[in-house]
């Protein structure tokens, strides 16, 4: 059966949490919330539906990228700007072309939506075959006045983002994610054991108290 892009249901809402939690379970750090942050996000404000899709493959959701409404704010002066995050797909499907197709589907609606651009944090050896480069280039800094490769944008149409300058401003919703609320809402799923390896930010420091 071909791929499906689709807008999500509320019959996927767990299939899309469990496939986020594979996907990212050990990956940066013991353990994940990101599929918390998928079952939050639904219900912030911020969160844009119209342009989230998942991914479904023979009946079951293989991916999904999620949407949310962010600025750049210099001074007086707010722009609104697009996030995406979690973008991921099934462990045994990555690297399958199925987050591309993802990000060009949406990418094409929020073009016609008429949103100017798109800033994340990700993969630097990712992200930039589709177009994305770094936030610096812009003008445009974390919230906190700092770059790094891992913080890039993306125009929507060429030009979109000039004069778009200032500090990067994502939704709470991002930073609430505590241990404890990620713990309990992962009794939802098949136990998965978290586990400290080679990788993970701060492994090296980390190592000797695990």
């Amino acid at each position: 059966m071909p791929l499906i892009i689709r807008p999500e249901r509320l019959e996927d809402y767990y299939q899309t949490e469990h496939m986020t939690q594979k996907a990212f379970w050990n990956l940066y750090n013991p353990g994940c919330n990101e599929h918390l942050l998928v079952h939050k996000l639904r219900s912030d404000p911020v969160y844009v539906p119209e342009l989230s899709r998942v991914a479904e493959l023979d009946g079951k959701i293989v991916g999904t990228i999620m949407y949310s409404r962010a600025k750049v704010v210099d001074g007086d002066i707010s722009h609104e700007v697009l996030i995406f995050g979690p973008l991921c797909v099934e462990p045994a499907l990555q690297k399958t072309g199925i987050g591309g197709a993802l990000m060009q589907a949406t990418f094409q609606l929020a073009r016609e939506a008429g949103y100017k651009g798109i800033i994340i944090f990700g993969e630097p050896g990712y992200y930039p075959r589709f177009g994305f480069a770094p936030c610096e280039r812009f003008g445009i800094t974390t919230a906190d006045g700092k770059n790094f490769d891992a913080f890039m944008a993306l125009e929507l149409v060429p030009g979109a983002l000039n004069g778009v300058h200032g500090k990067f401003h994502e939704a709470e919703v991002f930073e609430n994610l505590p241990d404890e609320e990620t713990d309990e809402f992962n009794k939802q799923f098949p136990h998965m054991e978290k586990l400290r390896l080679p990788g993970q930010w701060g492994y090296e420091e980390n190592i000797g108290s695990v």
